[in-house]
């Protein structure tokens, strides 16, 4: 029932897909693009970080032993009923012990794909997968730890007598896109902060005319990707070097998927502007019924006028009046000072261990390193954004 890690060099075959280019560092996975898409568009809860052109695109790596692989699991009429990307973790915590991670380079969200009508199937299949690969323990990283993937995942880890370790929990900002944007923003931010952003808003328009633009096709993509490039590339993100435009065979490969997305309506660049300068701009993914904001980049010359938050307000009117969209993920950080403020719903979203032998006695270990390393990482972060 369940396809473990296979590895497969050169270019996916199928009709139509999205063609890897014997240039780019190959993705290694037995995965047909046409069965991923159409788990995609039967999953029971969406997950745009994987839709598979995104995949592709930002979990490249140019060290095979460190490139991703995908867990899934098919039906035997051929259907995939689960997927998951992963990658090696060993390598990383300098150990001899085999760990699989969830690929993400982005660290978004990592919630697998399961198909809507064979949950259980696909659960446990992954698990099984993850098993006979050799590994010990499967890290979910950034993983919805409500809702119906996760009450799936929950059921098929129980079922085999195992106890997952939940290292770390936060919670990160969404958008109920059913409701009306303007009470949101009112019950939201209140009338004084209202009042600061309009008033941020008119010193803005002196420099002219206020415009927001949804880039949609594919020339228009390309073109507001450069935009978006800049803009990020202007802030503390281009001075510490991080930004995609200091990342160029990312910003690249990353460009070709949102063109790729954007012919299937599933990405779109948004943009404020004052008269002809952009001043912020952001990339949305979108799957079924939900939005994701993926990134943002602002004029760092119009900081003090908040570029970034009158361009979510401007967002959350877009995507509030958009029928199709019922939520949107900020994937953000916990108690974000931009976006918190402005969306006030919460996603609860975490890092979950899970082993894949009952009364593994490395796991004690496994967890402790795992909590240390994750502690090290968010300290280190915070020092360099000082």
């Amino acid at each position: 029932m369940a396809d473990i890690l296979q590895s497969t060099r050169g270019r996916m075959s199928e009709a139509g897909a999205m063609p890897l280019r014997r240039s780019d560092p190959p993705l290694a996975t037995a995965v047909e693009l046409g069965a991923w898409r159409d788990l995609a568009a039967s999953a029971l809860e969406p997950n745009a970080y994987y839709l598979p052109e995104w995949v592709l695109a930002a979990n490249a790596a140019p060290d095979e032993q460190a490139a991703p692989r995908v867990l899934f699991g098919q039906g035997s009429d051929g259907r995939l009923t689960g997927l998951l990307p992963v990658q090696p973790l060993w390598p990383m915590l300098q150990t001899p012990l085999r760990l699989l991670m969830s690929a993400d380079p982005f660290r978004s969200l990592n919630t697998p794909l399961l198909h809507r009508d064979y949950a259980a199937q696909g659960a446990a299949a992954l698990i099984a997968a993850a098993r006979a690969s050799g590994a010990r323990a499967l890290l979910l990283r950034d993983v919805a730890i409500e809702g119906d993937t996760a009450r799936a995942l929950n059921r098929a880890v129980a079922a085999e007598g195992l106890q997952p370790v939940l290292l770390r929990r936060w919670s990160r900002a969404s958008l109920d896109a059913r409701q009306d944007a303007e009470a949101l923003l009112r019950s939201g931010l209140g009338p004084k902060k209202l009042k600061d952003y309009r008033r941020l808003k008119r010193r803005l328009a002196e420099h002219g005319p206020i415009s927001f633009t949804v880039a949609r096709s594919a020339d228009d993509i390309d073109r507001a990707y450069d935009v978006f490039l800049a803009l990020e590339d202007s802030g503390w993100k281009g001075r510490r070097g991080s930004s995609l435009a200091r990342q160029p065979a990312r910003a690249a490969m990353l460009r070709r998927a949102a063109i790729a997305l954007a012919a299937q309506s599933q990405c779109e660049i948004v943009q404020l502007n004052a008269g002809e300068t952009p001043v912020a701009s952001g990339i949305i993914l979108r799957h079924l019924d939900r939005a994701y904001f993926f990134k943002l980049g602002i004029a760092e010359g119009f900081a003090r006028q908040s570029p970034g938050a009158l361009l979510t307000i401007e967002i959350t009117r877009h995507l509030c009046a958009d029928p199709a969209i019922a939520m949107a993920d900020s994937t953000a950080g916990p108690d974000h000072p931009m976006i918190g403020p402005i969306w006030r719903g919460r996603i609860e979203i975490g890092d979950v261990l899970i082993p894949l032998r009952a009364g593994d006695p490395l796991i004690g270990p496994i967890t402790i390193a795992l909590r240390t390393r994750e502690t090290l990482r968010r300290t280190a972060k915070r020092l360099l954004r000082r």
